[in-house]
């Protein structure tokens, strides 16, 4: 890793740090000696968090983001000088069916957030926001991947709470305000610690261990990228320490990162199967999805790493498969855990 030891003694503050992400990347700090505070709104604990004893080596601060008194409190008591902010509602369906909740969450808290630092921003050496390809909106498979100069053009809640949050990110960015952000758009992240099994990975590889039946959403046709989250986790400390350390170059940019490799959401499935050794259950997943299709969300979304790895000479270090057979192994031992204490 580029500029080793900048994180060493760092005050960090990482929002949504119970988070799948958070988690991860709050490990990667710990281990180049950052203090790391994390915002928690509430105390679930079947997360990376604590099942890594993560707890422990965070300073934990309970309470919302959208609490303007509470987020000047906490940058200003703690001298935090690092941000990543990835706090938000992330369930595409969840925003389908509450958006004033997914508007509350990833906008208000982005704004609030972003206010709090403007207002106390001496020590302050870099924000990064983390947003999403879906912010993009639809484009045809003859424009993928997408590129950070495309307009944004989202149609649905989701997609319209991380598009409005980016622009508000550059507002505070700008000439007017001047702060050191910078807006990370990555594919679909996965891997070991991704407890929300309402996403793809957890869930297939969850049902192809045989613990619980797995329904697909759709006819597999879709097409998406997957990153493994060792290398996101990689990429997030090279860009907040690139920042700090120039922000006129960089502040204000967007950064997009996949893998160059698209793939169906159909042979997903087909290779986690595989790679938990159940063929014949994965006959029964095809036959379900045949003629099923998925509304509310986009038909193909993928990225290149090119911008980032001109920038920080970063590429993704996992292939799909290396990156899944890590993320297979973990599970396995995380669910012989979960579903022998739940008596199963």
């Amino acid at each position: 890793m580029k500029n080793p030891g900048y994180w060493r003694g760092k005050n960090v503050l990482v929002t949504g740090v119970n988070g799948f992400i958070g988690g991860n990347l709050a490990k990667g700090l710990l281990a180049e000696g950052a203090r790391v505070f994390g915002l928690i709104r509430n105390l679930k604990q079947d997360t990376l968090l604590y099942v890594d004893g993560l707890d422990k080596k965070v300073v934990l601060i309970e309470g919302d983001l959208c609490d303007m008194e509470l987020m000047t409190r906490v940058l200003t008591e703690e001298q935090i000088q690092c941000v990543f902010h990835l706090a938000a509602q992330v369930e595409v369906g969840v925003a389908a069916t509450h958006p004033y909740q997914t508007f509350e969450t990833n906008v208000r808290g982005t704004y609030t957030l972003l206010e709090a630092v403007r207002r106390f921003p001496q020590r302050i050496e870099s924000v990064v926001i983390a947003s999403s390809d879906k912010a993009y909106g639809s484009y045809g498979r003859d424009k993928m991947p997408y590129k950070e100069h495309y307009p944004l053009k989202p149609a649905y809640p989701y997609d319209t709470s991380k598009a409005c949050a980016d622009m508000i990110a550059q507002a505070y960015a700008s000439g007017l305000y001047k702060l050191p952000i910078v807006i990370t758009r990555f594919c679909n992240i996965y891997g070991p610690g991704q407890l929300n099994f309402s996403a793809i990975m957890p869930d297939a590889i969850t049902s192809a261990q045989g613990y619980t039946k797995f329904v697909p959403r759709g006819d597999g046709s879709q097409v998406r990228d997957f990153i493994f989250a060792e290398d996101v986790v990689e990429l997030y400390l090279l860009i907040g320490a690139a920042l700090a350390k120039d922000p006129k170059r960089i502040s204000g940019q967007v950064f997009n990162a996949g893998t160059n490799s698209p793939i169906s959401v159909r042979q997903v499935l087909e290779l986690i199967y595989a790679a938990a050794g159940n063929k014949k259950d994965f006959a029964a997943v095809l036959a379900a999805m045949k003629r099923k299709k998925t509304t509310g969300e986009i038909d193909c979304q993928y990225m290149d790493f090119e911008k980032a790895n001109a920038y920080f000479g970063w590429k993704p270090r996992h292939s799909f498969k290396d990156g899944l057979k890590k993320t297979v192994a973990w599970f396995a031992k995380y669910n012989a855990r979960r579903f022998k204490n739940a008596g199963r």
